[in-house]
């Protein structure tokens, strides 16, 4: 990292980073972009703490280490302001995804009670449902925000550390983060944001609070950030990759396919088809998708036959596997280590999860960022488009993620196919362990298109670069 040169002099720019989910530990610690951030300025990681083991690490790495504050309350009319924005917002944009949550809503509204309330949010936020009424309401929500704020402890805290910059590592589902981001907006300090996810500006709402500087995953990110929020800067957003996929280019992290299966309780010497499942709520019935294809692949003789591995998504806690697991020894479900509080990865996950890639003849889920880490892999990607035969999903539908905004794209591309059903699933399954290669150009393509070059693990480098810079008031690069 190059951002303050071997010879420069004075004191060194002061970066509070904010760690208010349990993915932006592994995102910025576990990639070792705050170690870099630490070695260039005077670093304070205010963080969730997990675990014990957390705890020690960040305190091990990082000369300060404080825990956000996790209880603090929003006065109620910030809440519903917030509420509110969030609903005109999604009404304004009225992205796929965004329509979906509000049918979705509307559909869980089933007393009548509870229609009444949902009505009357709904012609709460209409006056507000287009550019302007947003940026408008946003103001109001701002000023609110200030006058009835909950605890000034923050603001005492900030004016005697005096940060150069404060960075927020997940903009989305963080929350606790929020008191932090205001303080430093209030006295006027510089704050920088990561957006999370490819999806999350279509799909997770209005962007609370605002930053000075954004760092994003792709120019095609920086350019739908900028489309919805033209107060936005262009020179204030930085293409810097995300840092959650540099082990998958960092051969240091690779296992030999002995040692994977090893581990996993895998053979070596047949196939490995990899599922990777998604959240309860999203794809109810979810298990008897996985049972329908463990039941196609026992019969792929001429294969081995493959072995099923299925990856449970972490966040599900449901325990609606545990039945499948005792019925079916034939289904390899290894253990995911994450740490249930603040839904955490723990470290050893990142080499895990890279190798379960590497080492899976192909993968198969339902419109996930695994579809992209198996493109990285160059590995065929089947999506299931067709919902558990003998359930009753209503009112969900496996076919409905296809089409939101931040994944049409990727169906477009050639890089993954759709199977509509379990017979299209089982040809499609043999079809890709003959033929692994049949779609390699357009994952290429997909993935060239989608990540500006930056698949190249060195992702946490340039996040780092772009911190340091900005903190010291340096000019940064746009990608």
């Amino acid at each position: 990292m190059d951002a303050r040169p071997a010879n420069s002099v004075g004191p060194k720019p002061r970066v509070v980073a904010l760690l208010p989910r349990g993915e932006a530990i592994r995102n910025f610690v576990y990639s070792g972009a705050l170690d870099l951030v630490a070695e260039q300025s005077d670093l304070t990681v205010m963080s969730v703490i997990p675990n014990d083991t957390i705890r020690a690490l960040l305190h091990c790495r990082y000369p300060r280490v404080m825990p956000l504050e996790t209880n603090t309350e929003e006065h109620r009319i910030v809440y519903s302001l917030r509420e509110l924005l969030d609903m005109a917002h999604g009404r304004w944009i009225w992205s796929v995804a965004a329509r979906e949550s509000w049918r979705l809503r509307d559909f869980e509204a089933a007393t009548p009670g509870e229609r009444l309330k949902r009505l009357i949010k709904k012609g709460a936020c209409y006056p507000f449902t287009s550019r302007t009424g947003v940026e408008i309401l946003s103001r109001v929500e701002r000023a609110a925000s200030s006058w009835l704020c909950s605890s000034n402890d923050y603001v005492e805290l900030f004016r005697r550390w005096k940060p150069s910059l404060v960075f927020n590592g997940s903009h989305v589902h963080g929350g606790v983060a929020i008191p932090a981001v205001q303080a430093a907006q209030w006295l006027h300090i510089p704050t920088a944001a990561f957006i999370f996810s490819w999806d999350n500006l279509t799909s997770q709402g209005r962007i609370i609070p605002p930053y000075d500087y954004y760092l994003v995953w792709s120019s095609e990110l920086r350019d739908r950030l900028l489309d919805i929020y033209r107060q936005v800067d262009p020179a204030r957003v930085f293409v810097t990759g995300t840092p959650q996929f540099d082990a998958h280019f960092q051969t240091s992290t690779y296992w030999s396919r002995e040692d994977f299966c090893a581990r996993v309780g895998a053979n070596p010497a047949r196939p490995i088809v990899l599922y990777t499942t998604g959240m309860a709520n999203h794809m109810p019935g979810e298990p008897r998708i996985v049972q329908g294809i463990a039941d196609m692949l026992r019969s792929m003789n001429d294969f081995g036959p493959p072995q099923l591995l299925v990856r449970v998504y972490a966040k599900d806690r449901t325990g609606r596997f545990e039945d499948l697991k005792r019925a079916r020894p034939d289904i390899i479900f290894p253990e995911v280590p994450w740490e249930p509080t603040w839904l955490t990865p723990k470290i050893e996950d990142t080499a895990l999860l890279t190798n379960t890639l590497r080492h899976a003849a192909l993968g198969i889920n339902v419109a996930s960022t695994i579809s992209l880490e198996l493109c990285m892999f160059d590995k065929p990607v089947i999506n299931v488009a067709y919902n558990p035969p003998g359930v009753n999903v209503a009112p969900l539908d496996y076919q409905q993620p296809y089409s939101f905004d931040h994944y049409r794209p990727v169906v477009a591309s050639g890089a993954v196919t759709l199977a509509r059903s379990e017979t299209e699933m089982a040809a499609l399954l043999g079809r890709a362990l003959l033929r692994p290669g049949e779609h390699r150009a357009n994952r290429q393509r997909l993935l060239g298109a989608m990540f500006d070059g930056t698949l190249d693990g060195r992702c946490a480098n340039r996040v780092a670069d772009a911190l340091v810079r900005l903190s010291a008031g340096e000019p940064c690069p746009v990608h």
